[in-house]
């Protein structure tokens, strides 16, 4: 049977990180950029059933980390259709990006929620579908709860680090998104918001209306300019 050459490997391998990973690497004239879904629930330490669709963090910690010490890639791109999940998983994810130097957008389609939306907020562009949304709430733990002033104190340190890193990273002011996070009268079962693209915007949690192409443009601008 005779070898594969390089050109099928490497197309394999492209097969291989877009199936397993659902990432993969675009070249072209305007660069090399490496393309990262954020899909699904964000799973932590704890495994999600089969059945369910996740992001695992341990794939993709190691990748950002590959990315910016790559020399052969100049940007990364970060599609988010995400419900959320693990609060320190997103957050570490989150703080990986927000620290990358090279050139990160973010697009959410269809939706980034909950914890998802640090994680659009820490690239250093981030864009939204104008029918997308996201689901800002206050921090919510399931399991076994016990009901003593120390649970109560760490939620709200837990919350505390959410919103820091929020508002650091986004325009949005502090006290609109403690607003949007508390708001009592939207959520059916729960509190919080649901915003959609343009509000998103206006509020300053988001950088800009726009799809791939809007974020593919200011990724090729970006390195354009670096090189």
């Amino acid at each position: 049977m005779p070898e594969k050459n390089d050109e099928s490997r490497t197309e394999q391998t492209r097969i291989e990180q877009v199936t397993e990973f659902g990432s993969a690497t675009a070249r072209s004239k305007n660069g090399t950029l490496s393309i990262m879904s954020v899909v699904g629930q964000i799973e932590g330490h704890q495994l999600l059933p089969p059945d369910t669709k996740s992001t695992k963090y341990e794939h993709i910690m190691p990748q950002l980390a590959v990315i910016e010490e790559s020399d052969d890639i100049d940007g990364l791109l970060l599609l988010l259709n995400t419900a959320g999940g693990d609060i320190e998983a997103g957050l570490g994810i989150a703080e990986m990006i927000a620290g990358m130097k090279k050139p990160v957008a973010s697009v959410i389609l269809g939706g980034g929620h909950s914890i998802g939306v640090p994680i659009a907020v820490a690239a250093k562009r981030s864009f939204i579908a104008p029918s997308a949304a996201m689901t800002i709430h206050p921090v919510r733990l399931t399991g076994v709860v016990i009901g003593a002033p120390q649970t109560y104190n760490y939620f709200g340190r837990i919350q505390e680090r959410i919103v820091i890193f929020v508002t650091t990273n986004s325009n949005v002011k502090r006290e609109r998104f403690t607003e949007m996070m508390m708001n009592t009268g939207e959520l059916a079962a729960d509190v919080g918001s649901v915003i959609y693209g343009e509000e998103a915007v206006e509020c300053g949690l988001i950088d800009e209306v726009g799809s791939l192409g809007s974020a593919l443009d200011w990724l090729h601008r970006q390195v354009k300019s670096k090189s």
